[in-house]
């Protein structure tokens, strides 16, 4: 790891040096500088020899001081909507973790009598929950919240049966989580920063308007048959371990100390959580009934835009009360300033550079580079498979936010380029930056199940391959061929 960040350190101004002053396109200066910065932002980022967000928050420095944009523009995109969605929702997941919400519901199906002491039940259950919250809490925060849960439920069976007959079941157990955190990530538009970086490069840079609604149901086309081969694939797995499924008292940490009820505090986040998910979700549904043109649906989307939705939401956290007389709301400020402000950075750092890229023409050079380089034959089948592959392959090396923000505007500029619609490859590379399942340094949820010390690298990359070919034909057939036979796209 020290010699990929030495290496970073060293090849990032190289390349920046190299492009700046013998610039790949001199017709046309502003594209050539950006070229050069975000050669140097990509190798900083996959051999991360600085912090990722600290690469990011540099972005729209090097942008004003290379005088490739004002530095009001440079700035603006920290302050665009989706930065307040991802806000917003990041608020109430620490709501969520503050009052053990996430917790109280993993402990409830877990601890199910039609479920407790059956491997297999336990597999699906764990990967199903784990997938659920997901898609509303981040996928790190989710695994964190699981492992623990996971490691109870590996001491009852160990204590209860040998040892090296629950070895195969550990780490399936916990790859499962991971993956399943990953896979459900991808379920709304909030469960992870590539989705939004798609939502919002279209947006900008294309007038395509992605709906919360419509990225769930188009998701649910990956994610649900996605979960169902990551099942049946670690189920299958574990035929080869002795037949020894049952235990008599499966124990979970802490669920002794789970109150049976729900307390004042859990269900005021419960109420914030459920007006936010009807103002994300209502307007799609409006649309569907009435069409995209209905006046109704209009008016919903100027008053109640998903970002608005989000920081409503955040907000009746610091209004519901949980004791008024000793005047306690549901939520501190302090405790919802610990919220991944990491993500954030790298999320308007990312937007900064993505519309930069458009506006100096450097995405269309790229565009226009590829097509002249025989490209021009390309399919939009072939072009957003492709997408998926590169996405899914670039994120085993670096962050999936990171990925999305390298790879989408170069595919919406081939896409223009090649005159076909940009929708499919660039919704097709988001979901493809969540499904990354080799390498433990791929995603955060690797990284967690993998410092456990229960699973080796050779098994993650056994498991994560052919779930990653899984994963790119997955994507392909929903995004390409599904999704438009529904008119979803």
């Amino acid at each position: 790891m020290e010699n990929r960040k030495k290496t970073g350190f060293l090849l990032g101004p190289a390349l920046f040096l190299l492009a700046y002053f013998f610039p790949l396109l001199p017709q046309n200066l502003k594209a050539s500088r950006l070229l050069a910065v975000f050669l140097l932002v990509v190798v900083w980022w996959v051999t991360e020899c600085i912090p990722i967000p600290v690469t990011a928050l540099l972005i729209p420095v090097f942008l004003t001081v290379f005088q490739i944009t004002p530095v009001r523009e440079a700035f603006a995109p920290f302050a665009n909507p989706i930065i307040m969605l991802f806000l917003g929702s990041f608020i109430l997941a620490r709501a969520m973790s503050v009052h053990a919400l996430d917790k109280k519901l993993a402990f409830s199906i877990l601890s199910l009598k039609s479920i407790a002491g059956n491997k297999t039940r336990i597999l699906f259950a764990t990967g199903l929950t784990t997938l659920f919250l997901s898609m509303w809490i981040s996928n790190t925060a989710t695994t964190a919240m699981m492992f623990p849960i996971a490691l109870g439920i590996l001491g009852t069976f160990q204590s209860q049966t040998d040892k090296n007959a629950s070895s195969s079941f550990s780490v399936i157990l916990l790859l499962i989580i991971a993956y399943s955190a990953s896979i459900g990530g991808v379920g709304t538009p909030v469960g992870s920063p590539p989705n939004l970086i798609a939502i919002g490069m279209l947006e900008k840079l294309t007038s395509y308007r992605v709906t919360f609604f419509q990225w769930m149901v188009i998701s649910f086309l990956i994610l649900i048959p996605m979960f169902f081969v990551l099942y049946y694939f670690m189920r299958f797995s574990l035929k080869s371990e002795k037949k020894n499924k049952e235990v008599t008292n499966l124990a979970l940490p802490g669920k002794t100390k789970t109150p049976k009820g729900f307390t004042r505090a859990q269900i005021n986040v419960l109420a914030a959580f459920s007006v936010t998910v009807f103002l994300w979700v209502f307007p799609g549904l409006i649309s569907l009934i009435m069409g995209r043109e209905a006046p109704f649906f209009l008016w919903l989307q100027r008053h109640f835009p998903e970002s608005a939705a989000a920081i409503i939401g955040a907000g009746l956290l610091f209004i519901l009360p949980v004791n008024l007389q000793r005047g306690r709301f549901t939520l501190t400020f302090k405790e919802a300033v610990k919220i991944d402000w990491g993500t954030l950075l790298l999320f308007g750092g990312g937007l900064s550079l993505g519309f930069q890229m458009f506006e100096t023409g450097l995405a269309d050079a790229i565009g226009k580079f590829f097509i002249s380089s025989g490209g021009s034959s390309a399919t939009l089948s072939l072009i957003t498979l492709l997408s998926i592959v590169l996405s899914v392959y670039l994120t085993e090396l670096t962050s999936n936010t990171a990925s999305a923000t390298m790879i989408i505007p170069i595919i919406i500029a081939i896409s223009l380029e090649a005159s076909i619609n940009p929708l499919p490859p660039v919704l097709g590379s988001a979901i493809g930056c969540s499904f990354a399942f080799m390498l433990p340094v791929a995603t955060p949820p690797n990284a967690i199940v993998y410092g456990s010390g229960m699973i080796r690298l050779t098994q993650m990359m056994k498991f994560g391959f052919w779930l990653n070919i899984a994963g790119i034909i997955i994507i392909w057939i929903g995004i390409r061929f599904i999704a438009p036979l529904l008119g979803l796209i």
